[in-house]
């Protein structure tokens, strides 16, 4: 038998770090208290915030260079549910899985939605892989996917997606994401305005497929694999692009495919203020698209992010409905251990916007006090809420310290001895 974490075992981590929990968790609703916030308004919050997990994330990535395979890897779609079923088990805001096609594409749908159900998962979104040829694949994508110039070639990825769409309807899932590679290395080898229409005329077709309840998040990206162009390079021109769609399509963010230092809150600002923000892959970068785990360098930012969507939730705006899942690239860390951290901070960044004065900033706002509209930020992002947050998984089920209970089950060494290295060369992501 597969080696599963309990919950006896995470009740028995927890049990000699609750007085001291309570005795924090009680001290910050004191300080809380002062403010006019109630402690557990925003411990609800936090029980119900939810992000999906990448079934790719939790094997290990690469660079365009190398890849270093870790101990105890996945090695199929059902060992890949058994580690998120371990994250969901620790953090309790994980229960839906995003699965990538071809990737993940499973015998039996039902099957797979049956072992997902036995632990507590469901389906988010299907993702699209246009992006590389797979083995047996008659047409390449080399030179572009569903903006190509050759009408077969973009037949072939349309329906790819279309049977995306078949599979997520079966599995449970309610949306489908479009990520596409097409784009140019050298400046003339692409035609920017007949591959944007070739783009469009490859989603229509995927948009009219579209299940009953699904909807359809297309995803821009600034630069890579094609280093002069990509045909969805921004935020404006994914705009565009679901505004000729439809009602059902959404633009999503992914907080690394934006140049440095992009204004990436106002974008989610505009996004929401046009209702077409779809949601987010959550990561963090320093230089590209490093897809690191989220939080990791620019907490601040995070935190900002979170204010604008925390903001449209209390307003109640009209069609927000974001959709969050992780998107990171593991290649120096156990990814079960950063999927954790990236949830844990995504939650505290989701608490500390719920933290805003939203009433002295409005005011701050009105009056030009641009110290003073700071200041009130910054109280809410400088507030310790981790006491929040593990009373809050606590209650749940899940552990008061993820990583120390994760680490204390021996799970990775457990999975090590279950799971045989394959033998794998190649650089690249999962």
């Amino acid at each position: 038998m597969a080696f599963r974490l309990g919950d006896d075992f995470i009740a028995a981590q927890n049990a000699p770090q609750r007085a001291w929990l309570e005795e924090d968790y009680e001290h910050l609703g004191r300080q809380l208290a002062r403010r006019g916030v109630e402690i557990e308004r925003l411990t609800e919050r936090a029980l119900a915030f939810r992000v999906a997990v990448p079934s790719w994330g939790v094997g290990t990535g690469g660079t365009r260079f190398a890849r270093f395979a870790g101990p105890g890897e996945p090695r199929n779609v059902y060992e890949k549910l058994d580690d998120c079923e371990t994250i969901q088990k620790l953090v309790r805001v994980t229960p839906a899985i995003s699965l990538h096609i071809p990737w993940d594409e499973p015998e039996s749908p039902a099957e797979l939605r049956a072992y997902a159900q036995a632990r507590g998962l469901g389906f988010d979104s299907m993702n699209s892989n246009t992006f590389q040829d797979q083995p047996g694949q008659k047409l390449s994508y080399k030179f572009g996917s569903l903006s190509h110039t050759d009408p077969a070639v973009r037949r072939q990825a349309v329906e790819h997606n279309v049977h995306c769409l078949e599979l997520g309807h079966k599995l449970g899932a309610r949306s489908h994401t479009v990520w596409i590679g097409d784009g140019g290395n050298f400046p003339g080898q692409v035609h920017f305005r007949r591959a944007l229409e070739r783009y469009l005329e490859s989603l229509r077709v995927i948009y009219a497929a579209l299940p009953d309840g699904f909807r359809m998040f297309i995803e821009h990206k600034l630069y890579e694999p094609a280093f002069y162009s990509t045909v969805l390079n921004d935020w404006g021109v994914s705009y565009h692009c679901t505004r000729e769609l439809g009602p059902k399509a959404f633009s999503l963010v992914d907080l690394g495919h934006h140049a440095p230092n992009v204004n990436i809150e106002m974008i989610v600002a505009r996004l929401v203020q046009f209702g077409k923000l779809a949601g987010f892959h959550f990561n963090d970068s320093k230089y590209g698209d490093d897809d690191l785990d989220a939080g990791s360098i620019k907490p601040f930012q995070l935190f900002l992010v979170f204010n604008e969507l925390v903001d449209a939730e209390l307003e109640r705006v009209a069609a927000f409905d974001p959709a969050y899942m992780l998107d990171q690239s593991h290649n120096v860390t156990d990814p079960i251990e950063s999927l954790m951290t990236s949830a844990v901070e995504l939650v505290r960044a989701y608490v500390q916007g719920h933290l805003v004065d939203r009433a002295a900033l409005r005011e701050a706002q009105e009056r030009n006090d641009a110290l003073v509209a700071l200041q009130t930020l910054k109280l809410a992002y400088t507030t310790d809420v981790a006491p929040i947050l593990a009373m809050a998984r606590q209650r749940a089920g899940g552990a008061i310290d993820p990583l120390a209970a994760y680490r204390a089950s021996g799970y990775r060494p457990r999975k090590a001895e279950e799971r045989p290295a394959a033998e794998r060369r190649g650089a690249g992501i999962v």
